[in-house]
């Protein structure tokens, strides 16, 4: 058997690989060049850029917890100008398509980073990212409610016209409808699912660990509702889906396209295993030569329609 093909095409983005790196553990790629090779990658998402430079939040911003990691950054970042002038210039030879993911605390925000960024000189893309579960203004609170999300999306469709993918939180009620409006308002591709939102508590102090009390939960303890909600909204769009949520094994980002995703991101499990990317594309690489897949993408939704005829 020829090796399988692994190109995919995530909303106009066309990919030599479907396993993607997730917005946030690499940062803004340049600091990690020397100990990883991008061009493993079927894009890198770069971690959240705003309109103007943002601190973070207080300390301390992360926790371990079972199966998983509490983070709560806050999306600290230098800005756009920073980015498009420190940052950019050095990811124009990454080695891999470059998706920019973009924050803001209102509408007018989300709108001026993509004007900022459109047609820039080596970005690919942009993630619009309505689903942060630590910020206190803005952040998840567009991507909870369907009228928002539409404001945002349309917004952003407007200032630009490369690939627009919109992240999505899985701290709703019916990850169908928060979905089909952002579809309805521009989006190429949906990434979910962002982390669930959640906290510790330091038993020795009696107080909340983090500093700003909640966090972001991401690791393999979300994984099966990543996977549910890549599975309902396969059901409820046409374009294509980024699938993320503790993916750690070739086997994790197997069920993630069986469900409906067109590609994967990890996040967390970089942390785990700094050489992830390149065991999830020989696992994935030896699961299709196993059942005769020779295209990628033909293993999208295929749980949907039955599975695989005859195996049991």
């Amino acid at each position: 058997m020829e090796k399988p093909d692994l190109r995919v095409n995530l909303g106009g983005l066309v990919l030599e690989s479907p396993i993607l790196a997730a917005s946030g553990p690499f940062g803004y790629g340049h600091q990690y060049r020397k100990i990883f090779d991008f061009s493993q990658l079927g894009a890198f998402i770069v971690k959240g850029v705003s309109s103007e430079p943002w601190e973070g939040n207080p300390a301390p911003r992360l926790a371990e917890t079972a199966s998983g990691l509490l983070n709560s950054v806050g999306l600290q970042n230098p800005g756009l100008k920073s980015f498009l002038s420190s940052d950019l210039p050095l990811l124009r030879d990454c080695g891999t398509k470059v998706i920019v993911n973009i924050v803001g605390r209102t509408v007018e925000e989300y709108a001026a980073v993509a004007s900022g960024l459109d047609g820039a000189d080596g970005i690919d893309g942009l993630e619009v990212n309505i689903s942060c579960p630590n910020l206190k203004a803005g952040g998840m609170a567009f991507g909870t409610d369907p009228d928002a999300t539409s404001k945002v999306v349309g917004a952003v469709r407007k200032e630009t016209s490369m690939p627009l993918l919109v992240k999505l939180s899985p701290n709703v009620t019916d990850i169908k409808t928060i979905a089909l409006a952002a579809e309805d308002a521009g989006a190429d591709a949906l990434s979910l699912i962002n982390t669930l939102s959640g906290m510790t508590i330091d038993i020795d102090s009696g107080r909340p660990f983090l500093g700003n009390i909640f966090g972001g939960l991401s690791g393999p303890a979300i994984l099966p509702i990543a996977l549910k909600m890549v599975w309902q909204a396969s059901e409820a769009v046409r374009i294509p889906l980024l699938g993320m949520g503790g993916i750690t094994t070739s086997a994790d980002v197997v069920r993630f396209m069986l469900a409906g995703a067109g590609a994967v991101a990890v996040g967390t499990g970089i942390f785990y295993n700094p050489e992830i990317v390149s065991a999830l594309k020989e696992g994935l690489l030896e699961y299709m030569m196993k059942k005769k897949i020779y295209r990628v993408e033909d293993l999208r939704a295929l749980a949907h329609r039955g599975g695989f005829a005859g195996d049991n």
